[in-house]
């Protein structure tokens, strides 16, 4: 049941149309390659697996006997080349349809750009909106992304399929889109809604099942 050309379908990306674990593990392979110590990436591996965000490198630094600026190291993880790929649902849901879409993604540009070319986006969007290429008061949940993608839309219904209810549903909320959090079980950021302007309206495990959540909520 493909999706009406009266809704115009706006993702996120990471942990939405990709595994976001699958970024991090391409990183610390760079990274580790850059060092020339495949054990460091082994460390960072195994630290993100039991929890850690945020000071991996400096922990998987500490007793490695590297002497190496941290700068370096995040420079190298964001600006490499990614070796990801489309959930399998996503590919699907992307292909599957004529219309094209809005992406609207948090993060350093530079390196959400590498990802956007990585899965051959630009086939399947016509506005694609890293919040990077801004100063960084213009991320999510502010609304400047949202607006550019609603003065395009028309009068066509916005919907805005993320992950993350700590930040991307409360600002479409307020502007009257349908919200849906897709719930990847490996998903990075658990991003339970702080409040209730946070939750997304509608959740699903699958982009399989979309097309039937916006027919049945039209």
């Amino acid at each position: 049941m493909p999706s009406s050309r009266s809704d115009r379908i706006v993702f996120d990306l990471d942990d939405t149309l990709y595994p976001e674990r699958d970024f991090a593990i391409s990183g610390f392979r760079a990274v580790g390659i850059w060092l020339g110590r495949d054990d460091f990436s082994d460390r960072c591996r195994t630290l993100f697996d039991d929890g850690c965000r945020g000071d991996i490198f400096d922990r998987a630094l500490a007793g490695s006997g590297l002497s190496v600026r941290m700068e370096a190291l995040v420079e190298v993880y964001r600006d490499h080349d990614p070796r990801i790929r489309l959930c399998p649902d996503a590919s699907r849901y992307l292909r599957g349809h004529a219309d094209r879409f809005g992406l609207i993604t948090d993060g350093p540009e530079r390196m959400q750009r590498n990802k956007i070319a990585a899965l051959g986006l630009a086939a399947f969007c016509d506005q694609i909106i890293p919040t990077g290429q801004w100063p960084q008061r213009f991320s999510k949940p502010h609304p400047r992304a949202f607006q550019m993608i609603a003065g395009r839309a028309g009068r066509r219904r916005c919907v805005y399929v993320a992950d993350n209810a700590a930040k991307d549903f409360v600002t479409p909320n307020l502007m009257g889109w349908t919200t849906v959090q897709i719930m990847r079980p490996d998903r990075v950021h658990r991003g339970d809604p702080p409040t209730a302007a946070h939750a997304a309206h509608h959740r699903i495990d699958s982009l399989d099942h979309l097309d039937v959540l916006l027919a049945v909520t039209r």
